[in-house]
This record gives C-alpha cells, sequence and structure tokens, in this order.
C-alpha cells in the first residue's frame, strides 16, 4: 500500500530550551542506575565470593536481556498509541521496575541472587532505556535531532557522576565503605537506594511533562495518510540464511564438548543456534508478528546502519571490558590490594567510581563540543577521532599506577562516551524511516549487546590463558577494540543531507 503521496510534509514545531529539557530529563535517573551498576556490580559481585575470572560471566544477564528486550520494546512502542501515548508507558514501567531491583540487588547475601537481581535491573533499565531514543527522534525535526542528542548526552554524564560518586560521597559523610565478607558495605547500599529514588523522580519528570505526538500528527509530519492497518500489508522478507547459523552454532556447541573450552561458551554457541532457528521459523510459517518484523527489518538494514553496525561492534568490546575490569585493575596496581573485605580494596573501589564520575563529567561538556567539530569535518569522522581518544585513554588506565594520574585517560574516555551516545544515532535517524526508529534503533541495540555478550561468554577464558592474575592487560585489548572501531568508522557513508545544529 502507497502511503507516500499526496501529502505535503509538515515540518515539526522547534522545541524550546525546556522541550527539549523535559524530553530528555529521564535519562538523568536511568543513567544514575546504570553507573551505579557499571562502577558497583564486579565490587557486589566479589563481596559475595565471586572470583574475578568470572566477573564477566555473571555479567551475561545483561546483554542477554537487552538482545530480546531491546527489540521486541522498540517494535511494540512503535505501535502503541494509548491516553498515556506511545513511549511514555514504558518509560514508566521500567522504572517502577528498575527501583525495585536497585533495593534488591546490594542487599542479597547470595551470588546467583545478586546475579538474578542484575538481571531484573538489566531488563528494566532497558525498558525504560530504549524508546528514550526514539522518542527524540519523534519529538524533534531533524535539524534539531543533534541537538536533541546532546541534552540526552548530558543527561547521561550528569547521571553517571552522581552515581559513580555516590558511595564515595556516602563514605564521606561517614557511612561506612567496608563489612564483613559476604555483606554489601552500606554505603553502597545507600547508593542503590538513591539511584532507585532518582529513577522514578526523574523518569516521572519526563513522562508526566511532555505531551506527545498524536498518530495523526505524526503521520502529517511524515506527509503520509493516517492508516493504522498500513503494517498489516507491509511486504515482509524471510531470510534463507536460517540453516547456516544453525549449523555454525551446533558446530561450535561441539567443539566446547570435544576440545573442553570453557563451558561460558556454550551461551554463545546457543545463542546461534536459537538466532538460526528463529529464522527458519519465521521463514516456514510466513509469520507476521512481532518476531517476523525484528527479523525482516533486521534484514533490510540500510547501508549506513550495516556500516555503522561494524564501529559498534568494536566500540562495545571495548567499553564493556573496561566496566568490567577496571575495578580489579585500579584496586590491584593503584592500591596494592586484592582482599575485598580490605580497606585498601574498598578505598580503591571508590576511586574507580571517582574516575567514571569524573569520564562522564568529561562526556557532559563534550557532548555540546563534537557537533561543532562535525560541522567542520563530518559526524563519522568525529567520531572515529573520538573513539582514538578513547583508546588512548585505555592504554593509560594500563600504563598509570598513581591514584590522581589515572584521572587523565578519563578524559578520553569521556570524549569517546560523548561520541558513542550521540554521533552514531545523528547519523542513523537521517536514514531511518521515522514510522519504525523504535524496531529499527532496537534492533541497532544488537550491536551493543552482541558484543557484551561475547565478552561475557569470552573474557573470563582469555584471562585465564592469557591474563592468569593480571587483568590490567584487559586495558591493552579494549584499547585495540577501539582502535578498530575508529578505522570502522571511516567506512560509513553519510547522508549529507541537512546540518548538525
Amino acid at each position: 500500500m502507497n502511503t507516500s503521496t499526496p501529502f505535503t510534509a509538515r515540518e515539526k514545531p522547534p522545541q524550546s530550551f525546556g522541550g527539549l529539557w523535559n524530553i530528555s530529563f529521564g535519562y538523568f535517573g536511568i543513567q544514575i542506575a546504570f553507573a551505579l551498576q557499571n562502577a558497583n556490580v564486579s565490587r557486589i559481585f566479589q563481596s559475595l565470593g565471586s572470583a574475578v575470572d568470572d566477573l564477566a560471566f555473571l555479567w551475561i544477564a545483561g546483554p542477554v536481556t537487552g538482545l530480546i528486550v531491546q527489540p521486541l520494546i522498540g517494535y511494540h512502542s512503535d505501535r502503541t498509541w494509548s491516553r498515556f501515548g506511545r513511549r511514555r508507558p514504558y518509560f514508566l514501567a521500567g522504572a517502577v521496575l528498575a527501583a525495585l531491583a536497585l533495593v534488591g540487588l546490594p542487599n542479597t547475601g547470595l551470588l546467583l541472587i545478586a546475579a538474578a537481581f542484575l538481571w531484573l535491573l538489566d531488563a528494566s533499565l532497558n525498558v525504560a532505556m530504549e524508546p528514550f531514543r526514539a522518542f527524540a527522534g519523534d519529538m524533534t525535526s531533524e535539524r534539531q535531532r543533534a541537538q536533541a542528542f546532546a541534552f540526552q548526552t548530558c543527561f547521561i554524564g550528569a547521571g553517571a557522576v552522581v552515581g559513580s560518586l555516590a558511595p564515595a560521597l556516602f563514605n564521606w559523610l561517614g557511612i561506612a565503605n567496608t563489612a564483613p565478607e559476604g555483606v554489601i558495605p552500606a554505603s553502597v547500599r545507600y547508593s542503590f537506594y538513591l539511584g532507585a529514588v532518582a529513577m522514578l523522580l526523574s523518569v516521572g519528570w519526563t513522562v508526566f511533562s511532555v505531551k506527545e505526538y498524536s498518530p495523526a500528527e505524526m503521520a502529517a509530519f511524515e506527509g503520509v495518510a493516517e492508516d493504522s492497518g498500513a503494517e498489516a500489508h507491509e511486504p515482509l522478507v524471510y531470510p534463507r540464511s536460517g540453516p547456516i547459523w544453525v549449523v555454525v552454532g551446533v558446530i561450535l556447541l561441539g567443539l566446547v564438548a570435544m576440545l573442553g573450552l570453557d563451558k561460558q561458551l556454550y551461551v554463545l554457541g546457543g545463542g546461534i543456534s536459537v538466532f538460526g532457528l528463529m529464522q527458519i521459523g519465521v521463514r516456514a510459517t510466513t509469520a507476521r508478528g512481532a518476531l517476523a518484523h525484528i527479523v525482516s527489518d533486521l534484514a533490510q538494514m540500510p547501508p549506513q546502519m550495516r556500516q555503522l553496525a561494524v564501529a559498534q561492534f568494536f566500540t562495545w568490546i571495548g567499553f564493556f571490558i573496561v566496566w568490567i575490569y577496571t575495578t580489579p585493575v585500579v584496586t590491584a596496581q593503584a592500591f596494592g590490594a586484592r582482599d575485598t573485605t580490605s580497606q585498601a580494596f574498598n578505598a580503591g573501589a571508590d576511586w574507580v567510581g571517582v574516575m567514571f564520575a569524573f569520564y562522564n563529567g568529561v562526556a557532559a561538556v563534550a557532548a555540546f563540543l563534537l557537533p561543532a567539530l562535525s560541522r567542520r569535518v563530518g559526524n563519522a569522522a568525529t567520531h572515529a577521532v573520538a573513539l582514538l581518544c578513547g583508546a588512548a585513554g585505555f592504554v593509560g588506565i594500563l600504563l598509570i599506577r598513581d591514584p590522581m594520574l589515572l584521572l587523565l585517560p578519563m578524559v578520553g574516555m569521556g570524549v569517546a562516551w560523548a561520541s558513542v551516545l550521540s554521533m552514531p544515532y545523528v547519523i542513523l535517524t537521517r536514514v531511518l524511516p521515522p514510522r519504525k526508529f523504535g524496531i529499527y534503533i532496537g534492533i541497532f541495540n544488537f550491536f551493543i549487546v552482541i558484543p557484551q555478550l561475547v565478552v561475557a561468554t569470552l573474557m573470563g577464558g582469555v584471562m585465564r590463558s592469557f591474563f592468569p592474575g593480571e587483568p590490567r592487560w584487559t586495558m591493552l585489548v579494549a584499547a585495540l577494540m577501539m582502535a578498530a572501531a575508529a578505522g570502522a568508522m571511516m567506512l560509513v557513508k553519510e547522508n549529507t543531507e541537512g546540518t548538525v545544529a
């Protein structure tokens, strides 16, 4: 069904400073929660008895959850409309569930239950966060989109500063940052409670202060007729590659069993096989539900999205390695501590929070400076330069042993982080159909969570085989991944219509 004529598209009205603020403010609380997770979950797992080599596997809940949840939320939020809006019901539901997980995670005394709470937290944050990228696209015109993503990045940076610093600030107020073995320090627990409250308040602000455009208004902005049944007639693509994926997955599973490889690779092999079976199933039944649409849209990604996906894959391998291993690297290398009950270890873990707060503060400032560079050299080149800054920062973590000097690498990491949160989406939203912002941004997140899954299943084995007892060398691996991502960005062919605001 052709819905592209004879209507004239109407540009969305420009958002004021307050409007851009309200659209993105929910990210402040979401990122406080993410920062608490990134800076403290390894600490919690180690305090509950996890070995350093097992940390990556315990983090596996996040990427597996994101792989499932994000495209489904994107698909359904594209098609949702109620008196509460299109994206906002997902924001609110995710915020409530994430708040419950934040309260539960530091209060369990068992490692497996803590891992289960991490799964709930990551799933809930995905439900709340995934529609926010599409929301910025819904509520702004193309000429304001870079501004909207800059606001999001600023709130992400500010929220991460608060979340990363919270344990150290509570300790400064006299709340203990040490505890007996198997118990989470009070400063960490109070920080997670703070995150729960901030999550509810900031997301609630966006939910109740922004009025979404109606389906009729969105159709007018696209220059098409409003037709709620149009998607029912959309031709779908059913890929033929399902059997290949199944064979690859089965071979990997067989090699793990025959060669006695790390059992964590069963997760990766199983995931590849399930992806192939999913393709076979939708092709055999010519299904038209959410799964079929996700598979079809994945097969029809715009060329720029495929190019960006390669860079995203390497980028997120690098960041995920750093988030997992910075705590054991800094506590051992800069504070000389491996005993998780010691004052030195917990002082080092608090300092990691300070380091993460610093790079997020840099990101909040850099978010408004990168568009100026992109106007001169383009979004892709700007992102490549920023990724190289991140690579240099990761090398700095490897080499520097003085705690104060470890703030210097955080400058490069902050510049990279600001770009990761904005530039790929500026490039991407210029080539996506507006009615599919949600599902395509959900699919784009595959290339965030798949590398996380790769790290979670492989990095423990890499540690045991190549860096036994020396986690600092993981920083070199992360730096090489970021350099590869920068190289991939130079191959991205941008849609140069429009300018960066």
